[in-house]
This record gives C-alpha cells, sequence and structure tokens, in this order.
C-alpha cells in the first residue's frame, strides 16, 4: 500500500491518534518515536515490553520526552492475566477471587494499589476490570478474570474496581462489552456467539456496565463477539447498533470507546485489521487496539492508511474519526492531570485478599506438612490473554517453606499414572485448574486418590468441580499470592 500523507494533515493525524500500538523491546523504537511526533498519542504494554518497574518507568518517560501527554495503556488485570509481573506471577488476586471474598471495599482496595503502582511507572489506562459474568462455567477465556456467576455480585465489584483504580490516576477501561461471559469459543481464535434474548442480555450482562458507567470509567472495551438479540450481522466490536446505540444511546456512556486487540481471529480471520478497523470506528469505536501480536511500524502504517483513505472514499464520515481522535485526546488530557494523584501505598493488600479468598474443606482432619512434597501441577494450555510465559501454581512457594519441594507438569490421558511414577514415596499436592472443563483432568485426580487417599488437592481454576482430597483448597485463580496463601495452609503457617 502506497503511504498516503507526510502525517502532518489533520485527516492523517486524527487517523494516528486513534489508533493504540504495541511494540517489542523494552526501550521505545524509532519508529514509535517518530509516529507520536506525526500525532500517534497512545501507546500499548505487554509483558515483553516490562522487565522491572524501574525499567518501566523508564520507557514510559521516553516516550513522554517525544509526547507528554501520550496515554500509555497496559492490561493489567492482576490475577492470572499480569504484565507488570509476567516472569514472577502478580501481586494481586485476579477478580475471581475478590468476588469469592465479597468485599467490596477490599476490591476497591487492591484495585487503588494495583492503580498506584501502575501511576508510579507512568502508566494511566488500564484494561481492566473485566465486567463479565462467567455464566457459562465452560468460558475457555473469560473464567477467573470474571467476579463471578451472578449479575449483582459483578456489577457491586466492577463498580468498586473502577472507583479504586481510577482514585489513584489510572482509567479505567471496563471490558468486555456487551459481555463474553456465556461463550464457549476463545475470541483470540474465532468468533464466539451469545443466543440469547435481548432481556436476559439486559438483566443479565449489561448490568455491570451500567454499574461501570455510574461510577465514571473513563473507557469502555468492545467485546468480538456475535449477540443476534442485539446485531444478527456484525461482531459487537463492528456494530453500530451496539457500541452507538446502545452502548452511547440507550446506557448513556460518554467516555472513550477501544477496541479489543484487532488482530484476533473473531475479527482478523473475517474481516482483516484494515477493513475490521475503518468498521469499529465507523461503528462508534474510538480507539484501536492492536499490538499483542503485530507488533510494527508497518502495522501502524496499514491502519492509518486504511482510515484515510476510508474518509476520502466516503466509506468513513470525517467527523466520526475526527470525535474518535477528540476522545482519545480528552483522556489523554485526564490522564495527564491526574497524574499527580497519590494514594498512600498498601504492599500487603494483595496477600490479604489471595488469603480471604481461600476455600478449604477438609482442614478439620489435616494435619499440616512438615517435610516436602512432590507437586504434581495438572497443566491445561493456557489461554492467550493470560499466556505461557506466566508462572502458576504452589510449587515454588512451598518450595520457600519446605525446602526440597520438586514440583512436575503433567497433561492428557497418562497425567495420573506419571504424576505416581514421579512422586516415589513423597506426599502429593495434585495442583489443577478449572478442573471441570478439562476431562483428563478428573481421571488423573481418581488415579492419585485411589493409590494415595493423602493427596492434597489444589483448584486454581473456577472451583466447579467437587472437593476431594485429604485437603481441598480452592484459591479462585493462579496468581503468585494465591499460591502463596495455598502453601501457608498446607505447612501451617498462618
Amino acid at each position: 500500500m502506497t503511504t498516503l500523507a507526510r502525517g502532518s494533515d489533520t485527516l492523517t493525524r486524527d487517523a494516528l491518534t486513534v489508533l493504540q500500538p504495541g511494540f517489542t523491546g523494552t526501550t521505545a523504537p524509532d519508529w514509535l518515536l517518530r509516529r507520536l511526533g506525526e500525532g500517534l498519542a497512545s501507546v500499548g504494554l505487554f509483558g515483553r515490553n516490562i522487565t522491572s518497574p524501574e525499567q518501566l518507568a523508564a520507557l514510559t518517560a521516553q516516550l513522554r520526552t517525544e509526547r507528554p501527554d501520550v496515554l500509555v495503556a497496559i492490561d493489567e488485570e492482576g490475577g492470572d492475566v499480569t504484565r507488570l509481573e509476567a516472569r514472577s506471577g502478580s501481586s494481586f488476586p485476579g477478580n475471581h477471587a475478590l468476588g469469592a471474598v465479597d468485599d467490596t471495599e477490599l476490591t476497591r482496595a487492591v484495585a487503588r494499589e494495583l492503580g498506584r503502582r501502575l501511576a508510579d511507572c507512568g502508566v494511566h489506562l488500564n484494561w481492566a476490570p473485566s465486567a463479565d459474568v462467567n455464566s457459562n462455567p465452560a468460558n475457555p477465556v473469560i473464567g477467573v478474570r470474571s467476579f463471578g456467576a451472578g449479575t449483582e455480585l459483578v456489577a457491586r465489584h466492577t463498580a468498586a474496581y473502577v472507583e479504586g483504580l481510577q482514585s489513584a490516576g489510572v482509567a479505567a477501561c471496563t471490558k468486555h462489552f456487551p459481555g463474553h461471559g456465556d461463550t464457549a469459543v476463545d475470541s483470540h481464535h474465532a468468533l464466539p456467539r451469545i443466543d440469547v434474548d435481548a432481556d436476559t442480555l439486559d438483566h443479565r450482562d449489561l448490568a455491570p456496565f451500567r454499574a461501570a458507567i455510574e461510577a465514571g470509567t473513563r473507557a469502555v472495551m468492545s467485546a468480538h463477539i456475535l449477540v443476534p438479540a442485539l446485531d444478527p450481522d456484525r461482531p459487537a466490536t463492528l456494530s453500530r447498533a451496539i457500541l452507538t446505540d446502545l452502548l452511547r444511546g440507550t446506557l448513556g456512556y460518554e467516555g472513550l470507546i477501544v477496541t479489543d486487540g484487532m488482530e484476533m481471529r473473531a475479527i482478523s480471520a473475517g474481516y482483516g485489521i484494515e477493513r475490521g478497523s475503518v468498521l469499529a470506528v465507523a461503528a462508534g469505536a474510538d480507539a484501536i487496539c492492536v499490538g499483542g501480536g503485530l507488533a510494527d511500524d508497518e502495522t501502524v502504517r496499514r491502519l492509518r492508511d486504511a482510515l484515510v483513505t476510508a474518509v476520502r472514499s466516503g466509506d468513513l464520515p470525517e467527523e466520526r474519526l475526527a470525535d474518535a481522535a477528540r476522545r482519545v485526546r480528552e483522556l489523554a488530557a485526564w490522564a495527564t492531570a491526574a497524574a499527580g494523584t497519590a494514594t498512600a501505598p498498601d504492599p500487603e493488600v494483595g496477600l490479604r485478599a489471595a488469603r480471604r479468598a481461600l476455600r478449604v474443606t477438609g482442614g478439620a482432619d489435616f494435619t499440616p506438612l512438615t517435610e516436602a512434597p512432590y507437586v504434581a501441577a495438572f497443566t491445561p494450555v493456557a489461554n492467550i490473554a493470560v499466556g505461557a510465559e506466566t508462572p502458576w501454581g504452589v510449587g515454588a512457594e512451598l518450595a520457600r517453606l519446605l525446602p526440597g519441594t520438586r514440583t512436575g507438569g503433567f497433561s492428557g490421558e497418562k497425567a495420573g499414572e506419571e504424576a505416581l511414577a514421579a512422586a516415589g514415596q513423597r506426599r502429593i499436592v495434585a495442583v489443577v485448574r478449572d478442573e471441570h472443563r478439562h476431562p483428563w483432568m478428573p481421571a488423573a485426580l481418581d488415579t492419585l486418590l485411589t493409590a494415595r487417599p493423602d493427596t492434597i488437592v489444589v483448584e486454581m481454576g473456577v472451583p466447579q468441580a467437587p472437593a476431594r482430597g485429604a485437603l481441598h483448597i480452592a484459591t479462585h485463580g493462579a496468581a503468585r499470592v494465591c499460591g502463596q496463601a495455598a502453601a501457608e495452609v498446607i505447612t501451617g503457617a498462618v
């Protein structure tokens, strides 16, 4: 594609302004700095860009040297989905653990501390929280990212999270509108479809977004899902009926509308990222998130030129693009003004929350371990939102409390037999994640518990399967602090 503009005219600057691209590396590449000078207003960060808080602060300072009001965004949900601590596991439990505690003041405090840490590093837009009601237990992509399966529970904790995060000067981006909880397909891989009537959607899925809007959420992220009751033809991200008529009109939302990642297969496979981006802005989206997988200057150029071409051909009204760019700049101005917001540090709030989220079965007759066990981690394939690079489980925390602890990962039909053989005579701690979604997991536990009834079971996903084992601990998430809290119970450290 031929470059259509030099980057100085208003149309081209607006096209760049609505993009939220990513990049590779831990310092800003030259092409990104150049685009910031040409009009790019936002940058998205991922785990690949971060090695430490100090490095992240230096990176965001580098970006602001080129553009002082640049909007730096990140996907930092806490819990299973962490970018700040992608290499170590999060210091905060995720939404499902907070919903299990059901203390909105705690949720507010966790979000405030997470926001404080982001703000200290120069990040002022967080693509969180998930306001999805996890109504389908088989959901492969939401799960513990949701506060729970109850609409009212999710609504009140979504509002508390938004308030806590924004009190630290970090804009919340409530997702995934109009609700990704009743899906059995991961939109990273294909287009999910939700076949329920409009009344069900209104009372079940939209309520948490109403609560977020009332709480003042500065941004809302669209879902790449088909909801025929709202629009039979186009996914929510590309639907004017959903983004403009419903979100802007019926719900009265005035803030920034951000798309989920446009390279996700739910959009890219059927529309391509260029056409998809044009359709999204035309439908009412203000910011195009791209960069989780496509993270280079060529992607920025392609999307910029697609938007410019669409305006010039009449496929995208110029005033719609200008309005989208205005909303991006308004949020950037808010973030710049809010950057001085100070909140008192609360470094232990995440661990306190993780401890309160535990649900322990069989504890009355349990004797804490004093000798190093064998940890059998029954490992499912990680969804893309979580990523495979983030460690999870209880092995590292048990090794800290009981030196000599050994860990092995197992999956598939032979997982139980292989774990038994690897454990030898050691006491076994079996760790599962969403046992109810993976038929081989309960079979593996059957094998272990038949041979070794004293096996301890730790469920680090959504606890749908019956509790069993000499001790059963449901952590409601796989963050590092969830593993720490479980290890404390197993060893009697608390």
